[in-house]
């Protein structure tokens, strides 16, 4: 780490359909970090692949414009090279005109991103080779948490309870869709038809009776050949916070928070009750539990946490049932970072506010090794 203020590259953007909100959430990020802690290089990821520098004005980052943000580059081009020491930690920028520039060396990366190509391992290998630290899990949690089957496969083992579901891959549904369509006959609905491997709500389909679940699963194929077909859980929506604990010591969970989703155009927590309407849905934070399911919660969420071996930060979604019984719904390993969004609220009602919240984070990053751990 170099012997001035820390440098960090805010890394957002990406190839996946969460860029929009993968913009949002660096756009929270670079108001509230300490510049006066940390100097900070903001990289956007373009759609089609391009690392390029973005000045810091993140007015543009925004749903509520009427436009969807998006990093759309035409400015210097970035790549990571060598450093001294041998790790690829020089900021190298080409600009259109074929000028290049070294930048200087980072010391940690923070990848604001959703979604494939970059929440999912495939960026954590990338900085893993180059011996570069980087804010959250490693390859095989951030793998294991985009994807909802192997999540699902990991929280059984780990004796967490888990709703019934079917998975439909990409071979068995070219091969024959009506058997596929068969593996979920078991299944009650509604059901829910999701993208095995992308978040925010992205190509969920809510199935009731009498809709066409062919349709749905098609719709979910556009974003990700596998496909998890859920059970319709019902229950009291519920969310925890969890991070790393600092060196030896075990992870933290914060207080839970509740999603409502208002009666409307909106049969679940979609992208659109998420993001663009803001009357579609409300949160309470910390939920209304008592101090039993409050602490019940907790534990589960730290369990979920290890069950991956996961790192950073996650948020662990549940559903409460009538009968008090916890159903994990899923681990989200770069959860939505935003001021509002539900993890900074989750930690700030536990008494770590977003900039202390960054800080901690980035923190947890330094003092971890890369490689093996």
């Amino acid at each position: 780490m170099s012997s001035t203020r820390p440098r960090v590259l805010l890394l957002f953007g990406g190839r996946s359909s969460e860029h929009p909100v993968s913009c949002v959430t660096a756009a929270g990020v670079m108001r509230a970090i300490d510049r006066e802690k940390y100097d900070v290089v903001p990289v956007g990821i373009t759609r089609s692949g391009a690392w390029t520098l973005v000045d810091g004005n993140v007015d543009s980052f925004r749903l509520d414009t009427g436009e969807v943000p998006e990093v759309t580059g035409g400015g210097a081009e970035v790549r990571l090279g060598p450093s001294g020491t041998g790790a690829a930690r020089d900021v190298i920028a080409s600009t259109p005109a074929g000028a290049v520039s070294e930048l200087g060396a980072i010391d940690v990366v923070f990848p604001l991103l959703h979604g494939a190509y970059g929440e999912d391992g495939t960026l954590q290998g990338m900085l893993e080779l180059g011996q570069i630290p980087y804010v959250g899990s490693g390859v095989a949690a951030s793998a294991m948490g985009m994807d909802k089957h192997f999540m699902k496969v990991v929280f059984e083992a780990a004796g967490l309870n888990v709703g019934p579901y079917t998975v439909i891959t990409d071979k068995e549904w070219r091969r024959d869709p009506e058997a596929a369509l068969a593996s979920c006959e078991s299944l009650v609905r509604p059901l829910f038809v999701k993208p095995s491997r992308a978040g925010s709500s992205v190509g969920i389909t809510r199935v009731d009776v009498g809709d066409d679940l062919r349709a749905a699963i098609e719709a979910a194929r556009v974003h990700d050949p596998k496909v998890v077909v859920e059970q319709g859980i019902v229950g009291r929506e519920i969310e925890c916070g969890v991070l790393e604990g600092r060196g030896a010591l075990p992870a933290r969970a914060s207080l839970p928070g509740e999603i409502v989703v208002a009666p409307g155009d909106h049969g679940f927590y979609d992208f659109e009750a998420k993001y663009v309407d803001g009357a579609a849905a409300r949160t309470s934070c910390p939920a209304d539990l008592t101090e039993e399911q409050t602490a019940q919660i907790r534990e589960l969420a730290v369990t979920a946490f290890d069950s991956l071996g996961a790192e950073g930060l996650s948020r662990v979604d549940f559903f409460l049932t009538p009968e008090g019984e916890w159903i994990i719904n899923e681990i989200n390993t770069m959860p939505g970072f935003t001021p509002i969004s539900m993890y900074p609220q989750m930690w700030a009602a536990t008494g770590l506010e977003y900039p202390e919240l960054i800080d901690e984070l980035i923190q947890l990053a330094l003092q971890r090794s890369t490689g093996l751990r």
